[in-house]
């Protein structure tokens, strides 16, 4: 038996750059009896508690490796239940972070969270159409709710009545009674999906949002009993009413609609949100504005009411005195209307898509906002609910996160900073505490970064043929240099640490060296970094990837034709050109000894190169979509691979064996590094997280891997385990039973031996 081949595991070791994620929603927590401060926001796997005030985070709920989906936290402040992608539910404990329990029941992305009133239960929807019912104290599952034919959008409890509401995509509004856990009542008045509904007033209406500029709201009148000889008359009337039901169950609850609020944003109602009280509505879609709504108290409403209707006798009476109206008409209606009991508040314009909305009220009636962007941002606002006319924003979180998608990252020389660069800024981070050090505004796309000699500079190259020469201890942009027409596609330092080189889309790649020249500015005495030009060699094709050997020997071009082009360094002279690649190389690395070089295609495929007589050693299918980033381990010939597929691979150069496999990113995966040392690896991806992985001491062997991952993808593993052993242990048993059965029958018969014997003499 020939010796296995042991690596050393790489672990991920911390996720960053996400202030909130999009696609989850954000709530108000209670942490040490106060309320108001907290706001807490899905972050990829994670859950953060941010803290209002000081802008930090003042707690961080760990997750795995999926996705979190929606979040709720229970009244009484002790709990906090997270829904993820996948179906599961965890409720954890604010005070340590502990898992109390988990519910496995759905089968797709849970879509809506809710507690009831007491927080010992819990109503959850997914995106396969069902609803379940879950006791937090007993842990487990209630009841499970089926009918709806769309992805559920939101649940609720009617906690009066012992109901639950539910609705879903399938244009549909279900009224569902725990006890007997069937359907009691349908509303089918949307003739599109409803995206969202919420509970006001005591839990007297029910407000409803579809694909219009309108919000239905409908009057819920529970009655008890009814007399036989009503039934008839008040199922005929029922009838009569647009957009209700059939009548089979009118005598337990009549809903019927009482007006519409006219919405001011555009699109789709994306969510409905309300306060604990049930007192203001909020209202977004898919733009930036959030639309506040207040249902008014009895007593509020009546008074709003005489003034309506004082205000209409004295504009009638004018009317009688012209003549404009006939006698007979001039009544006015005394009755409570829509108008009377809803009052719009001031709407905020906030600066980027709204993405979700949590509310709080306060006892002095000051009405707390917190709300989630596109732009991976947090924000409070503050608005009393006397006036509603004046919004103030207490805080904002934005420099905690990029705002735009992260194109690519580096690291430093001492693995100590993480440099970051999207279209928005370039961030500077430190690796240990993942904490943001710096911001350097940018209005340009990047493609792609490296540190400069001593760490104290950086480069950043751009879509638009820049090349940024930024000092990252002073936060500002140095120099940007038109290196190239069109597009800059790379950047990177050449071996010996004096200059570095850029590839661009008007078919060059020019080597640039590293000057010290007087301040431009006069601000300084001190001479600063700059590049200067000194060769440029030209191609026939626009360039892709540009790498050049530790030996200064040669450097390799890869074009858009798919080729990649190796010249010789010092004179440009070409050498070899490797050809296979269906679609151009997109990423490539020599190794440290120059032997081998890697290219990474958006053919999906990883092709292994000798630079010696440029034959191709391997072609590996590497991944499920275009490879983004090639990068070998310094000193060794161990390589990792990132993708759009989202995953990041480690390879072994040697045996081609794909060593270890890192999920992490839910989206694409754009760019990764290796440190010095191959102690740290860390990727950006499409989700918008930095994602760091640190080699551990655990050793990897790669036939005891492939044997987990196969039973992980199957479920089988446990078992075959189990059954081996159950094997194992009848053999045994049998094989025992043999030898007492065998020792049994030779002990039989030296005794008979012996009686003949006696016997005969």
């Amino acid at each position: 038996m020939g010796l296995t081949k042991q690596y050393l595991r790489y672990v991920p070791s911390g996720t960053f750059n996400v202030i909130a994620s999009p696609d989850c929603n954000s709530t108000h927590v209670t942490l040490n009896g106060v309320s108001g401060r907290y706001i807490a926001v899905g972050a990829c796997e994670h859950v953060i508690i941010w803290d209002m005030r000081l802008g930090e985070k003042a707690q961080v709920i760990p997750g795995e490796n999926v996705m979190v989906s929606q979040i709720a936290a229970s009244s009484n402040g002790n709990h906090i239940a997270v829904g993820y992608v996948d179906g599961n539910i965890n409720v954890f404990e604010l005070t340590n972070n502990e898992i109390v329990c988990v519910f496995a029941g759905h089968k797709s992305a849970v879509t809506c969270l809710q507690y009831d009133e007491q927080g010992t239960r819990i109503v959850s929807g997914s995106k396969d159409t069902e609803v379940i019912l879950w006791d937090v104290v007993s842990e487990t599952g209630v009841a499970r709710f089926s009918g709806h034919k769309g992805a559920i959008t939101s649940v609720m409890f009617i906690n009066g009545k012992n109901c639950i509401i539910s609705s879903s995509k399938d244009t549909f509004v279900k009224f569902w009674d725990i006890e007997t856990k069937h359907c009691f009542k349908t509303l089918g008045g949307h003739q599109m999906e409803v995206w969202s509904a919420v509970l006001l007033k005591e839990e007297r209406y029910l407000v409803t949002g579809s694909m219009d500029q309108e919000l239905r709201v409908w009057k819920l009148n529970w009655k008890e009993k009814i007399k036989e000889e009503d039934k008839i008359s008040q199922q005929l009337e029922i009838v009569k009413i647009e957009d209700t039901d059939n009548t089979e169950d009118s005598s337990i609850l009549q809903c019927h609609q009482v007006g519409t609020l006219i919405r001011g944003g555009r699109g789709r109602v994306v969510g409905l949100e309300t306060d604990l009280g049930q007192t203001v509505l909020a209202c977004y879609g898919t733009d930036s504005l959030l639309e506040l709504f207040a249902f008014c108290s009895d007593d509020e409403a009546k008074t709003r009411m005489s003034k309506r209707v004082k205000k209409q006798r004295k504009k009638m009476t004018k009317l009688k005195e012209t003549g404009e109206v006939d006698m007979e008409v001039s009544e006015v209606s005394e009755l409570l209307t829509l108008s009377d009991e809803v009052r719009r508040l001031s709407s905020i314009k906030l600066s980027a898509k709204l993405k979700s909305a949590a509310l709080l009220l306060g006892t002095s009636g000051e009405l707390r906002v917190g709300v989630t962007l596109a732009t991976n941002t947090v924000e409070l606002h503050s608005l009393a609910l006397e006036d509603g006319n004046e919004v103030t924003c207490l805080k904002q979180i934005t420099l905690s996160g990029h705002r735009r998608e992260v194109r690519c990252v580096s690291l430093s020389s001492d693995n100590l900073a993480v440099l970051s660069a999207s279209a928005d800024s370039v961030k500077l981070w430190n690796r240990t505490s993942q904490a943001c050090l710096r911001t350097i505004p940018l209005s340009v796309r990047p493609t792609s970064s490296c540190f400069a000699p001593g760490d104290r500079h950086a480069l950043v190259s751009c879509s638009d043929g820049s090349l940024l020469l930024l000092d990252v201890a002073a936060a500002n942009v140095m120099e940007s240099i038109p290196a190239h027409e069109g597009g800059c596609s790379c950047v990177g330092l050449t071996p010996d640490l004096r200059g570095c080189y850029s590839g661009g889309s008007d078919k060059t790649v020019k080597l640039w060296q590293f000057e010290l020249i007087p301040d431009p500015t006069g601000d300084s005495k001190a001479k600063v970094l700059s590049l200067l030009h000194t060769r440029t060699l030209e191609l026939e094709e626009q360039v892709t990837a540009v790498r050049i050997s530790q030996n200064n020997k040669f450097i390799a071009v890869a074009l858009l034709d798919s080729t990649v082009r190796i010249f010789f360094y010092d004179t440009f002279k070409f050498y070899i050109s490797l050809y296979g690649h269906k679609l151009p190389v997109l990423s490539m690395d020599i190794s440290s000894d120059c032997n081998i070089i890697a290219t990474g295609s958006a053919d999906r495929n990883v092709k292994i190169w000798g630079l010696d007589f440029g034959d191709c050693h391997k072609s590996i299918f590497a991944h499920n979509d275009s490879i983004t980033g090639v990068q070998f381990v310094p000193g060794t010939h161990y390589f990792f691979t990132s993708s759009k597929d989202g995953k990041v691979k480690q390879w072994d150069g040697d045996s081609y064996d794909n060593i270890i496999t890192l999920d992490g990113h839910a989206g694409e995966c754009l760019s990764l590094c290796v440190g010095g040392g191959g102690l740290h690896v860390v990727s950006c991806g499409g989700d918008g997280a930095l994602r760091l992985y640190t080699r551990s001491e655990e050793p990897l062997v790669l036939g005891d891997q492939d044997e987990n991952e196969e039973g992980l993808a199957t479920g089988e593993q446990h078992w075959v385990r189990r059954e081996a052993e159950s094997s194992a242990g009848e053999q045994l048993f049998r094989d025992a039973t043999v030898a007492r059965k065998s020792r049994d029958r030779r002990a039989t018969v030296a005794r008979a031996r012996k009686r003949a014997i006696v016997t005969i003499t």
